[in-house]
């Protein structure tokens, strides 16, 4: 199979998700026809599965990808690197379960390398990536072997992309640290607020704080800002998030944390739906957000790039080289990897 094959394999893929994007579908073809329904179903399943998987959310994985997965996206993602000397070694990848489909880049990298990919899913979040297997090997039958799920350990593989805890990143380490390998751990987003931005952009603020209720890797835990800054126009914004505190799993966290907090005599800032608390590190539980004042964006660029090992992306107004737009945390372009590792690159030179 061609790097060309395997462009048009994902770019249909892509276009398929797009259907799920209205309620107003033109199924074009049989494939989408065979597969619209399962899709919707396994949507459905994902949801009644995963307590933290709501119809939003899982809605959201899937347009994002489909969004993701356009022609022009994918021509440039493969157009920098060399396929040319690639030999075919089989990629064992272990999934994350915090939000739906968080596995999928690293599925859809090692098959674009033109590798075999051997995936053990994490149990909550196992009913998306398979049908998508399955459509793929539907439009382009040379995937058929080259894909293989197992619910048992890893065995037969030649490297691992693993992503976890930092508590599995350890076991990770033991069982794959003889392999060529990528192993993930817990990493944060942050943002830096220098106190002029607009309504939108802290609006949009809201959406990387409150998106997959913060499970993700990328969700920010921690906002940096100024001294005596008024966080009533970051509440203000984000008002339109509060029915988030409707959601029984969020509010349990809501309740919990706040009880603790206060039992603890430690001061909050809160609006009804989030708990915001000063602190020096960056991982914070559900339903609260960490803050931390800065005096100096300088010394706060530095202190950043001293913990890049916890940070995964940094949102602000153009502050840092790598700064994300508020509001665009959780929609990661393909040739943006987690951890800054070229995952590509690492499959590429197996």
């Amino acid at each position: 199979m061609q790097l060309i094959d395997r462009v048009q394999a994902f770019t249909k893929l892509g276009l398929f998700l797009n259907l799920f994007k209205t309620e107003e579908v033109l199924l074009n073809n049989s494939c989408d026809e065979l597969f619209y329904n399962k899709f919707k179903e396994k949507m459905s399943i994902s949801v009644y599965h995963n307590g933290w998987f709501t119809e939003e959310n899982v809605q959201q994985a899937v347009d994002t990808w489909a969004e993701t997965l356009s022609e022009e996206s994918v021509e440039k993602w493969v157009k920098v690197y060399d396929f040319s000397k690639t030999k075919t070694k089989t990629v064992g990848i272990v999934t994350a379960g915090n939000i739906p489909l968080v596995g999928f880049h690293d599925f859809i990298s090692v098959l674009m390398a033109g590798h075999k990919v051997l995936v053990k899913q994490s149990s909550n979040d196992q009913h998306l990536l398979p049908i998508l297997a399955d459509y793929l090997i539907r439009i382009e039958p040379r995937f058929k072997d080259k894909i293989l799920f197992t619910e048992g350990r890893l065995n037969d593989f030649d490297a691992v992309i693993a992503t976890g805890s930092n508590n599995t990143s350890r076991y990770f380490e033991h069982y794959f640290g003889e392999h060529p390998n990528i192993i993930r751990m817990s990493r944060n987003g942050v943002a830096i607020i220098q106190g002029d931005e607009t309504q939108e952009q802290l609006a949009g603020l809201g959406e990387d704080i409150f998106r997959y209720f913060g499970l993700g890797c990328r969700s920010v835990s921690k906002i940096f800002v100024p001294k005596d800054y008024d966080f009533d126009k970051l509440f203000k914004a984000i008002f339109n998030q509060k029915n988030i505190i409707e959601y029984r799993k969020y509010k349990n966290n809501y309740d919990y944390n706040k009880t603790i907090y206060l039992m603890s005599q430690i001061k909050l800032i809160e609006n009804g739906f989030l708990l915001l608390k000063e602190e020096t590190s960056y991982a914070s539980p559900i339903a609260t957000l960490f803050y931390e004042y800065y005096d100096s964006l300088p010394i706060l660029k530095q202190r950043l790039d001293a913990d890049k090992e916890q940070i995964q992306c940094v949102v602000s107004n153009k502050l840092t080289k790598e700064s994300i737009p508020f509001g665009e945390t959780q929609k990661p372009m393909l040739w943006e990897y987690a951890d800054g590792v070229d995952t590509m690159e690492f499959l590429l030179d197996l």
